[in-house]
Parts: C-alpha cells; sequence; structure tokens
C-alpha cells in the first residue's frame, strides 16, 4: 500500500540530494531584487517623487487670441476706422499667494517620504516572509530525518517482538502494535513530504521562480542564543520601524496640510497683459489684476480648515495606535522567542536524554522479559515526541525572530 508514495519520497530526497544548501542571504537578495511586490512598491516611489515638482510649479500660463469687429463679424472689420474695432494678443498668469505652492511641494515630499517607509515595510514583509518559509523547510528536512530514525528504531523493536513471538513469548497483538506505529511514521512521512514541497513552492514564488524550480537543503545553523531584551528592541522600533515612521510622516503632511488649508482664505492673483492693433491709431495695451475674493469663507474655506484639523487629529491616533499596537506585537514575539528557547534548552539538556534512556533500559527489561511490549513502544514514542517538539520549539524560535525583524526593521539573525 505505501510502496508508490515511499518511492516518490526516496526519489525526491535523491534529486534534493543532488542541488547545493540553501544560502540564506543569497535567496533575501535575490528576493530583494525579483520580488515582484517590492518591484511594484519600488515604482510607486519613483512615481511619489515626481509629484513635488508639479505641485510647487506656477500654474501654466495662458494665451488668448481674438478681434473686436465693427460692420461684421470678420477679422479686421472697421480696423483703422472704429476705435472699438483692433486685433490683439492677451497673456494671463496665476499666481497663488506667496507661501501656497511651498506648502504643496512640502506636502508631495512628505507624502513621498511616508512612500519611502512604504518600500521598506514591503522589503522587510517579503524578507520575512522568506525566511519563516526557510525555516519551515529547514524543520521538514530535521523532521524527515527524526521520522526515518523513529522508522527505524520501530523496524528493530518489530524484530525483537517478532522474534519473541516465534518463541512464544510475546503476544501477537505487539505486532500489530508496532505495525500500526510504522503505518503512522509512513504516513507522517508523506505528510511532511507534501509541507516540504509546499514551503518550496513559497521559496520560489516570493524569488519569482517557477513554482517547481529546485532547491537545495537548508544547512544546519546553530541556533543563537537572545541577544537582546524586550526594551532594547522596543526602543530600537521606535526609530528605526518602517510602519511607526511612515504613521509618522503622515502625521507631518497632516499638519502642513492644515497649514495650506488656512493659508487658502488668503486670495491668489491673476495678471492679465494684452497688445491690440487698432490699425491706423496708435495701439492699445492692457493691464488686469484679478483677485479671488473669499466671499464664501465660512462655507468654503473654513469647512476645508476644519476637515484638515480633524486630518491632524487622525493621524495623530492612528500614530499613537500603531505605536502601542506594535509594542504589543513585539512583546509577543519576543516572549514566544524567548519560551521557545527555554523550552530547547529543557529539551535538548534534560527530557530527550533522560527518555532515550529510559527507552534504552526499557528495551533490555522487554528483552530479558521483565516489562511488557506496550511500556516499551510508549517509552521510544516519548523519544520520539520529545524530540519532534524541541525541533519544533526550535523553528518556533526562528519563526518568531523574523517576525521581529519584521517589526522593527532590525537584523536580528546572522
Amino acid at each position: 500500500m505505501w510502496t508508490r508514495p515511499l518511492l516518490m519520497l526516496v526519489a525526491a530526497s535523491s534529486a534534493m540530494a543532488a542541488e547545493p544548501p540553501l544560502n540564506l542571504h543569497e535567496l533575501v537578495e535575490e528576493a530583494l531584487q525579483r520580488n515582484p511586490g517590492i518591484l511594484a512598491a519600488q515604482k510607486r516611489l519613483e512615481a511619489s517623487r515626481q509629484r513635488p515638482a508639479q505641485q510647487s510649479a506656477l500654474p501654466d500660463p495662458t494665451v488668448s487670441f481674438g478681434w473686436n469687429a465693427s460692420g461684421n463679424p470678420l477679422p479686421g472689420a472697421g480696423l483703422g476706422r472704429e476705435p472699438t474695432a483692433n486685433i490683439g494678443v492677451m497673456a494671463s498668469q496665476e499666481l497663488p499667494w506667496p507661501g501656497k505652492l511651498r506648502l504643496r511641494g512640502v506636502i508631495a515630499k512628505q507624502e513621498a517620504s511616508a512612500e519611502e517607509e512604504q518600500v521598506r515595510a514591503v522589503e522587510l514583509n517579503v524578507v520575512s516572509r522568506l525566511k519563516q518559509a526557510y525555516h519551515r523547510l529547514h524543520h521538514t528536512y530535521e523532521m524527515q530525518e527524526l521520522l526515518e530514525r523513529s522508522r527505524d528504531v520501530l523496524r528493530n523493536l518489530l524484530s525483537v517482538t517478532e522474534a519473541r513471538y516465534s518463541v512464544g513469548k510475546a503476544p501477537q497483538q505487539d505486532i500489530f502494535k508496532a505495525q500500526t506505529q510504522l503505518s503512522m511514521m509512513e504516513t507522517r512521512l508523506i505528510q511532511n513530504e507534501s509541507e516540504r514541497r509546499a514551503r518550496e513552492a513559497e521559496i520560489n514564488s516570493l524569488l519569482d521562480r517557477p513554482q517547481d524550480a529546485p532547491l537545495g537543503q537548508p544547512p544546519d545553523d546553530p541556533v543563537e542564543a537572545l541577544s537582546f531584551t524586550l526594551e532594547e528592541l522596543q526602543a530600537k522600533a521606535g526609530a528605526a520601524a518602517p510602519e511607526l515612521r511612515r504613521d509618522e510622516k503622515m502625521l507631518q503632511r497632516a499638519e502642513t496640510a492644515l497649514t495650506l488649508a488656512r493659508k487658502d482664505y488668503y486670495p491668489d492673483t491673476t495678471l492679465n497683459a494684452g497688445y491690440y492693433n487698432i490699425g491706423s491709431m496708435p495701439p492699445m495695451y492692457m493691464f488686469r489684476a484679478d483677485l479671488r475674493i473669499p466671499l464664501y469663507y465660512r462655507r468654503k474655506q473654513r469647512a476645508a480648515e476644519t476637515e484638515q484639523a480633524a486630518g491632524v487629529v487622525e493621524a495623530r491616533r492612528n500614530y499613537e495606535a500603531s505605536s502601542q499596537s506594535l509594542l504589543y506585537r513585539i512583546k509577543n514575539d519576543y516572549l514566544a522567542a524567548e519560551t521557545s528557547s527555554k523550552l530547547m534548552t529543557i529539551y535538548s539538556k534534560t527530557i530527550v536524554p533522560q527518555a532515550r534512556f529510559t527507552a534504552e533500559s526499557s528495551l533490555a527489561s522487554y528483552e530479558n522479559g521483565t516489562t511488557d511490549f506496550l511500556n516499551v513502544l510508549n517509552n521510544y514514542m516519548a523519544v520520539f515526541d520529545a524530540e519532534m517538539s524541541y525541533h519544533e520549539q526550535m523553528q518556533e524560535f526562528h519563526l518568531a525572530l523574523s517576525r521581529l525583524e519584521e517589526l522593527t526593521g532590525v537584523e536580528l539573525m546572522h
């Protein structure tokens, strides 16, 4: 029943062995250069950097051509005979009140600065997802080794049980129990293989590679101890976290927009100048300044100022909410990493060695007939559970550090 899946598993393992080991730093560099989400964010940043020049520039001037005719509507009719007949040109230039253009440019620059932080946030998110997929992939290899080792132990135990059964020292049900555990190990191996392929597909998608592009095996890197405190991380996040810096830039943008709304009360000016040819009579020149009168101040400008003031309060509350949420998430992931680190120490130095010693002792007692098979089987499964828990805590430790790197903008794994 298990022949075909196991053959697929062996073939996949042989293909994996042919690939060079994965290098996490190289994967990160490739993701920063190829990930579509990062590239799209960079293009949005490039576009936002073009807005300050547009917003701070004067409006385009307008040029008008026309004539006034006397007697008929054709151009030049009555020219030189009637003082109202003329052909001329007029130019107009709108001049916003001093400071308005500068403020619009400042707002656009602040929006571009916020977009820079957004690019950094996207990069950190992609790198965090990549590292999490990498460590989950590494966990599948650790689990495959553990499952295969436990399967070999169960096979040896089954052999001992069959030998004892052949001489009438063990009931047949002990053989069935061992075979059941072996079948369960086989199902876990198949599930683990599926998880490995899913994590490889996730890494390839983040690198913009084909989904089935081959990947090597992550090397067994030593687990680094926590070299930072929660307070240090939270302080670093206040200065480097892109999520917080983006909200800070948007708060500055809202405050500048409020200043601009208050300046909108002051009128803009449109300068007009014209030249008119009147034929044999002297040419006529025209100059005019048009001022906008804030007649509807209470209905429009004041409402706009109130709107921007509400926007400032909203931006400030968003900044405060982001700060509180960030501190909570940092603490949550830090506690997860700290807990996993402590549990790894307990599993590796206490629980796993004790479980192994107990299992080996019970096997010797079983061979001598002083204990039953179920006790031996439970002891060996306890070894498997303890080792599996150790690797799961190692995975959780690395996942928590990956999330902390995204939250703080600080590299924590070297």
